[in-house]
């Protein structure tokens, strides 16, 4: 396997433009080159057929890292644990099982630094609270569906509308926005003599690392687990998600209440409950692929 040591090294060195720089030189595998690789090494243990699929990967682990920045923790750290997910997958793939690596391990990377930053706030004492536990899980994914990233500020209004959508005070938003809003973002140029970025940094300047990993057949497998799960939910419940989420534009709870004939808490509360259903659906058929 590669040496997360000396991984570590290099990014302490040169920081994340040079550690980008570096692993951008690792070449892809093509799906055949992948196979034998992976099959060698599921078979017979091969140090140097792991040690290729994992470099050919590692573009892949600080992309899922650096999507985890905005929760406030070291992004050489979030890399180191990406690494040892993808090395974690490495070592459980089948190749026979018809998926490319990348489809598998996105899920172990993704596991593991969830895990990590889980385990980091806990020690802070951060967001063990349950309304703090929901901000951190929450806040980015309702500033994204607004058209907020990066270092973007909450305005009054907007701050205001957070907390009512998730129902916490005003203050509790502002607060964790602020805890969650110290890394760069990853757009921001490495350099004040350049005009890269980080993410520009992760994809070849013939094809994007989307395209390379196979990233339209997660697609396809995400939105495949995605519809089952929304299958296994009642009408009202679908109907509440359908109109919330998959509409080009949200309907209220007001409205949805109005038309349902019930409160407007009563409809966040299915809502809440639905989410958990498909959140609940999605996990479990996700790791019966990775870990079966």
């Amino acid at each position: 396997m590669t040496d997360t040591n000396a991984l570590s090294l290099l990014y302490a060195q040169g920081g994340l433009p040079r550690y980008l720089a570096e692993i951008n030189k690792f070449p892809m595998l093509k799906a055949e080159e992948e196979y034998m690789l992976a099959k060698r090494f599921h078979e017979t243990g091969d140090v140097q057929a792991a040690h290729q699929l994992t470099t050919s990967h590692l573009r892949l682990a600080a992309k899922v890292a650096i999507s985890f920045r905005h929760y406030g923790l070291a992004l050489s750290d979030l890399i180191s644990e990406a690494n040892i997910g993808l090395m974690q997958a490495i070592k459980k793939f089948d190749p026979d099982k018809g998926f490319r690596l990348a489809t598998y391990a996105i899920w172990w990377i993704k596991a593991a630094v969830s895990e990590f930053i889980l385990k980091s706030w806990s020690l802070v004492k951060i967001g063990t609270v349950a309304t703090q536990k929901r901000l951190f899980y929450n806040l980015h994914k309702i500033k994204s569906r607004l058209g907020l990233y990066g270092d973007t500020g909450l305005s009054d209004e907007t701050a205001e509308y957070i907390s009512k959508t998730l129902n916490v005070s005003k203050r509790d938003v502002m607060e964790m926005e602020q805890r969650l809003s110290g890394d760069s973002s990853l757009n921001a140029p490495l350099a004040t003599d350049s005009g890269t970025s980080f993410q520009e940094m992760l994809s070849d300047s013939d094809e994007t690392i989307e395209q390379k990993i196979g990233d339209n057949q997660e697609l396809d497998l995400k939105k495949k687990l995605l519809k089952e799960a929304l299958a296994e939910l009642s009408e009202r419940e679908q109907r509440i998600l359908g109109c919330r989420y998959l509409s080009e534009k949200a309907t209220t709870l007001e409205d949805l209440g109005a038309e349902l004939n019930i409160s407007r808490e009563r409809v966040r509360q299915i809502e809440t409950k639905a989410l958990e259903k498909v959140r609940k659906s999605i996990q479990s058929k996700a790791q019966k692929l990775a870990f079966v």
